[in-house]
């Protein structure tokens, strides 16, 4: 599933991304690291990985997009 990167800390390295319908999808720092990332601008189109459904949707993987 693709997103755009919308918040990131640094320092907790997690944040959230905006879904193409809008919606923001917090991601904690076990999905940032799992996608071997370091450092993310808000913006960014973002490839994610997630589980569970509605309010229990959570994402596993945050990396870039690439084509």
């Amino acid at each position: 599933m693709q997103a755009t990167s919308y918040t990131y800390d640094p320092g907790t390295r997690s944040g959230s991304v905006l879904l193409d319908d809008g919606t923001p999808v917090p991601f904690d720092a076990a999905a940032f690291d799992a996608g071997g990332l370091l450092l993310l601008r808000p913006g960014q189109r973002v490839r994610i990985e997630t589980e569970g459904e509605g309010e229990a949707r959570r994402i596993t993987l945050v990396t870039l997009q690439t084509f």
